[in-house]
Protein backbone atom coordinates (compact mmCIF):
# COMPACT_ATOMS: atom_id res chain seq x y z
CA UNK A 1 0.00 0.00 0.00
CA UNK A 2 2.82 2.32 0.71
CA UNK A 3 4.26 1.90 -2.76
CA UNK A 4 0.76 2.80 -4.42
CA UNK A 5 0.76 5.64 -2.23
CA UNK A 6 4.53 6.35 -3.30
CA UNK A 7 3.62 6.05 -6.73
CA UNK A 8 0.42 7.98 -6.54
CA UNK A 9 2.42 11.16 -5.28
CA UNK A 10 5.25 10.95 -7.82
CA UNK A 11 2.70 11.12 -10.70
CA UNK A 12 0.94 14.15 -8.42
CA UNK A 13 4.17 15.85 -8.76
CA UNK A 14 4.69 15.35 -12.25
CA UNK A 15 1.53 16.73 -12.78
CA UNK A 16 1.99 19.69 -10.40
CA UNK A 17 5.83 19.96 -12.13
CA UNK A 18 5.37 19.50 -15.77
CA UNK A 19 5.87 22.05 -18.78
CA UNK A 20 3.81 20.77 -21.16
CA UNK A 21 1.21 22.99 -20.55
CA UNK A 22 0.70 26.62 -18.90
CA UNK A 23 -0.80 26.58 -15.38
CA UNK A 24 -3.86 28.05 -16.51
CA UNK A 25 -4.61 25.41 -19.06
CA UNK A 26 -4.31 22.38 -16.19
CA UNK A 27 -6.77 24.51 -14.13
CA UNK A 28 -9.00 25.25 -17.06
CA UNK A 29 -9.11 21.41 -17.81
CA UNK A 30 -10.58 20.53 -14.25
CA UNK A 31 -13.13 23.36 -14.40
CA UNK A 32 -13.75 21.71 -17.76
CA UNK A 33 -14.25 18.26 -16.64
CA UNK A 34 -16.89 19.40 -14.12
CA UNK A 35 -18.60 21.35 -16.38
CA UNK A 36 -19.28 18.76 -18.69
CA UNK A 37 -20.31 16.21 -15.95
CA UNK A 38 -22.56 19.23 -14.34
CA UNK A 39 -23.93 18.84 -17.95
CA UNK A 40 -24.33 15.58 -18.63
CA UNK A 41 -26.19 15.30 -14.76
CA UNK A 42 -28.46 17.72 -16.04
CA UNK A 43 -28.93 16.51 -19.45
CA UNK A 44 -29.40 12.37 -18.59
CA UNK A 45 -29.57 12.54 -15.00
CA UNK A 46 -27.65 11.08 -11.53
CA UNK A 47 -27.77 7.08 -12.79
CA UNK A 48 -26.45 8.31 -16.18
CA UNK A 49 -23.79 10.42 -15.42
CA UNK A 50 -22.62 7.96 -12.67
CA UNK A 51 -22.25 5.33 -15.55
CA UNK A 52 -20.56 8.12 -17.51
CA UNK A 53 -18.24 9.10 -15.02
CA UNK A 54 -16.84 5.30 -14.09
CA UNK A 55 -16.31 4.82 -17.94
CA UNK A 56 -14.71 7.82 -18.48
CA UNK A 57 -12.72 7.96 -15.92
CA UNK A 58 -11.27 3.93 -16.03
CA UNK A 59 -10.44 4.60 -19.52
CA UNK A 60 -8.53 7.75 -19.02
CA UNK A 61 -6.68 5.86 -16.62
CA UNK A 62 -6.02 3.21 -18.96
CA UNK A 63 -4.69 6.20 -21.00
CA UNK A 64 -2.29 7.44 -18.38
CA UNK A 65 -1.24 3.86 -17.12
CA UNK A 66 0.02 2.69 -20.47
CA UNK A 67 1.56 6.46 -21.16
CA UNK A 68 3.48 5.78 -17.50
CA UNK A 69 4.68 2.27 -18.64
CA UNK A 70 5.57 3.49 -22.25
CA UNK A 71 7.44 6.90 -21.00
CA UNK A 72 9.54 4.69 -17.92
CA UNK A 73 7.42 7.14 -15.06
CA UNK A 74 7.65 10.28 -18.17
CA UNK A 75 11.42 9.60 -18.59
CA UNK A 76 11.18 8.48 -22.60
CA UNK A 77 9.37 9.44 -25.51
CA UNK A 78 6.76 7.52 -26.81
CA UNK A 79 3.78 8.35 -29.58
CA UNK A 80 3.54 12.27 -29.28
CA UNK A 81 5.00 12.45 -25.43
CA UNK A 82 8.51 13.83 -26.39
CA UNK A 83 11.24 14.33 -24.03
CA UNK A 84 14.42 16.13 -24.93
CA UNK A 85 17.61 16.71 -22.39
CA UNK A 86 18.39 19.48 -21.35
CA UNK A 87 21.60 19.98 -18.85
CA UNK A 88 22.24 16.78 -18.38
CA UNK A 89 18.30 16.79 -17.08
CA UNK A 90 15.94 15.14 -18.62
CA UNK A 91 12.13 16.90 -19.23
CA UNK A 92 9.60 16.63 -20.76
CA UNK A 93 9.14 18.79 -23.86
CA UNK A 94 5.36 17.78 -25.87
CA UNK A 95 2.20 15.68 -25.34
CA UNK A 96 -0.39 16.34 -27.56
CA UNK A 97 -2.43 14.64 -30.89
CA UNK A 98 -2.67 10.85 -30.01
CA UNK A 99 -3.07 11.59 -25.82
CA UNK A 100 -6.02 13.95 -26.68
CA UNK A 101 -7.07 12.07 -29.38
CA UNK A 102 -7.76 9.25 -26.87
CA UNK A 103 -9.11 11.34 -24.25
CA UNK A 104 -11.85 12.25 -26.85
CA UNK A 105 -12.37 9.22 -28.24
CA UNK A 106 -12.66 7.72 -24.19
CA UNK A 107 -15.72 10.66 -23.75
CA UNK A 108 -17.33 9.41 -27.06
CA UNK A 109 -17.34 5.93 -25.55
CA UNK A 110 -18.75 6.19 -22.28
CA UNK A 111 -21.55 8.71 -23.46
CA UNK A 112 -22.48 5.61 -25.97
CA UNK A 113 -22.36 3.07 -23.24
CA UNK A 114 -24.11 5.40 -20.33
CA UNK A 115 -27.00 5.98 -22.94
CA UNK A 116 -27.27 2.58 -23.87
CA UNK A 117 -26.84 0.80 -20.39
CA UNK A 118 -29.27 2.55 -18.69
Amino acid sequence: MTKLFKEIKDDANFIKSHTLQPQWYKIFKVFMILGFLGGHLFLFGPRKTIVFSGVFFSLSLLVHMTYRVKTDKWQHSWLDFVVVEENGERRPKRIGKYYYSFIVFNILISLLVSQLLI
